[in-house]
């Protein structure tokens, strides 16, 4: 840019910054609701785009034993890890469009992939071990996110996004007749844990494994369809209950979703991250440039909580703290 457009550009920008006071980049992504929020998060806290290349990331996951943050890129079929000096590796590419990944007990990488309808777990030496693919004898959807639970089962969703959606699987017909929240066992049975929600999409649950989280994004494939964040208190037989609204969305759907150490939840939605204190208030958001898909917490004290969202993976540092690994 040269000449009388940059001598006008630049006046208009400067315009602007007189205007409203600060440029944009400065405005503040923490907005309070409640001040309970100030245990969460300094006001001035800011978000770092720590990785801006993909095309639609989901999955965080810290893995203290590759070095860094592992996260799926759905859309372009890969399993990454980003390393704390910034440095991004292939760990699957092809990855089967991985979408969510969680450790299990003994620490290994499980990942719910779209393309083949499974949940996998990564050995030691590279090979995958499947641990789940179907239910009834008939196929998944395509499982979507998943938590470990302190008794050390995997729980995940498994809506159809990867079978409705072109770019996030293959296109098929659903062979279950519902989407379910299913728990994988530790010695490896599958049961159906809740088949009442239109598409389960991202899972959590409380520090005591006692209280589950489940986003209910049906409103991403019908308008009409539900948005909301439901919570069931798991029983004395190891099942949730019916449940109830958490949390009610006016536009977007609920993601990702992520509990800290004291029990608040952290949901991945259309406006950022919200937070919601245990007892359902709504403290507030951290902002993204984009829709929010996913967050987890990681780095050396679990403070930093990283967000997927769209193409890139941003981080904030937080004064609340993660579940302990």
């Amino acid at each position: 840019m040269h000449g009388r457009r940059a001598v006008l550009k630049m006046g208009a920008l400067a315009l602007a910054v007189a205007a409203f006071g600060r440029r944009a980049d400065a405005a503040p992504v923490v907005l309070t609701r409640d001040p309970r929020l100030a245990d969460v998060v300094e006001p001035d806290a800011r978000l770092v785009e720590l990785y801006g290349e993909g095309r639609w990331c989901e999955g965080p996951c810290w893995v203290p034993a590759l070095g860094g943050l592992v996260f799926s890129d759905v859309r372009r079929n890969r399993l990454q890890v980003l390393r704390d000096d910034g440095t991004v590796d292939a760990l699957r590419d092809p990855s089967d469009n991985a979408n969510g990944n969680v450790l299990d007990a003994e620490g290994r990488l499980v990942t719910c992939e779209h393309r083949t309808r499974r949940v996998v777990r990564c050995e030691a030496d590279g090979s995958l071990t499947v641990l789940a693919d179907r239910f009834d004898d008939k196929a998944l959807n395509s499982p979507n996110d998943a938590v470990l639970a302190p008794d050390g089962a995997i729980w995940f969703t498994d809506p159809v996004y990867g079978i409705r959606q072109p770019d996030e699987g293959l296109m098929a017909e659903p062979e279950q007749t519902a989407r379910r929240v299913y728990r994988i066992d530790p010695g490896g049975r599958l049961d159906a844990m809740i088949d009442t929600i239109d598409q389960p999409n991202g899972i959590a649950l409380s520090p005591d494994g006692q209280t589950l989280y489940v986003a209910e994004s049906g409103a991403a494939l019908n308008p009409e369809g539900p948005r909301e964040i439901r919570v069931f208190a798991i029983q004395a037989d190891g099942r949730p209950d019916e449940g109830r609204v958490f949390a009610a969305l006016d536009s977007g759907v609920p993601d990702g979703l992520a509990v800290d150490s004291t029990g608040r939840l952290y949901a991945a939605c259309e406006d950022g991250v919200r937070i919601y204190d245990p007892d359902g208030t709504w403290l507030g958001r951290i902002a993204t440039p984009g829709p929010a898909a996913n967050v987890a917490f990681g780095g050396a004290e679990r403070r930093r909580l990283f967000i997927a969202s769209g193409t890139s993976i941003h981080a904030i540092d937080l004064k609340a703290r993660g579940l302990a690994l």
